[in-house]
């Protein structure tokens, strides 16, 4: 017969990190807050919801994709942290204005063509 189950079968060996200082590990700003940029539920949400998470991701700014998977009809959302939000629009509005030939110019210069 065995004893009783605990989950943390070594809580002695699971201290908590002496060089964590919990009172500042934790960053609770406003600033980092997840607002949407992008919302569509339209035919043709999907890949434009792709081009603009590829546009921030080649920026570095991190963004948050969600799609209700297996049923498209729901829509899609982008939502980057609030800090990120005018970056993110001037990002976006840059891409508009710039066109499709300058994505395409763009790729040929990354892939040395």
């Amino acid at each position: 017969m065995r004893g009783p189950f605990h989950i943390l079968r070594y809580p002695e060996a699971m201290a908590q990190d002496a060089d964590c200082d919990e009172s500042n590990s934790v960053d609770t700003s406003p600033d980092l807050d997840m607002v949407t940029l992008y919302r569509s539920s339209t035919t043709g949400s999907e890949i434009e919801a792709d081009i603009i998470r590829g546009i921030l991701d080649s920026h570095g700014v991190p963004c948050l994709l969600t799609r209700a998977m297996g049923y498209p009809p729901l829509g899609f959302e982008i939502q980057v942290q609030r800090r990120n939000l005018w970056e993110a629009e001037r990002l976006i509005e840059e891409a508009l204005a710039a066109g499709p030939a300058a994505a395409i110019d763009a790729e040929r210069a990354s892939e040395g063509l």
